[in-house]
């Protein structure tokens, strides 16, 4: 499978099967309370088992696992519906929160998240991140910027999602969540993309890798 087909699996799972559960438990006569209690316990299954698996985890999976995990805890020991639905914009905050405090650091976030899709499909002589993060200042500078881009869209995320979960009628907020989810990452990828084109960063005959070399060849 697919890096791109195991997003999506996740995606499903993570994000479509909650609201789902929400949706038919509510169907069924279950209170609002309850059917976000167990809908809140769904997702990061994904990610357990994804960590379960792994003899080593990699820091990413164990901060993963520990925001479903933690929003599992919440979801269990707080009994106010408006803070269950606003569960979900708190731990984005956070995400958001994370992003920004890894922008300055030896690998940001944005770095460690896209380097599995695309390394060695930009850049000339599908050449390692690594060698392109020691050898490129622009390059670090490059993804130093897309981390606080997407930290600062996750906060922006998250304050709508609080909003919205304090304001709107309870069953309204699952479904409506589940639809900023999709507009979130489509606005995301557009303001990224708008940055990310004029750098560079797709054309391996930019000047952004004249110092690693042309591509069919290496600079010794």
């Amino acid at each position: 499978m697919s890096p791109r087909s195991k997003g999506l699996l996740v995606v499903a799972v993570d994000v479509a099967v909650p609201i789902g559960v929400y949706y038919l438990l509510r169907a069924t006569g279950v209170s609002d309370h309850g059917a976000l209690l167990v809908s809140s316990l769904v997702p990061g299954l994904s990610v357990v088992l994804a960590l379960l698996r792994r003899r080593r985890p990699d820091g990413l999976s164990l901060f993963m696992t520990a925001m479903m995990l933690g929003s599992a805890a919440v979801s269990l020991l707080v009994h106010d519906h408006r803070f269950l639905l606003a569960k979900d914009g708190w731990f984005t905050a956070v995400a958001g929160l994370w992003f920004l405090a890894t922008a300055r650091g030896d690998r940001p976030l944005a770095f460690v998240l896209t380097r599995f899709l695309l390394e060695g499909r930009i850049g000339p002589n599908r050449e390692s991140w690594d060698v392109l993060w020691e050898r490129l200042p622009a390059f670090r500078r490059i993804w130093r910027v897309v981390t606080v881009i997407y930290g600062t869209g996750l906060l922006l995320d998250a304050a709508v999602r609080v909003v919205m979960a304090y304001t709107l009628p309870v069953d309204v907020v699952p479904g409506l969540g589940a639809v900023q989810y999709g507009v979130f990452l489509l606005l995301m990828q557009v303001v990224i993309n708008a940055y990310l084109v004029p750098t560079g960063l797709y054309n391996r005959y930019s000047r952004l890798y004249a110092e690693v070399g042309p591509p069919g060849g290496r600079v010794r």
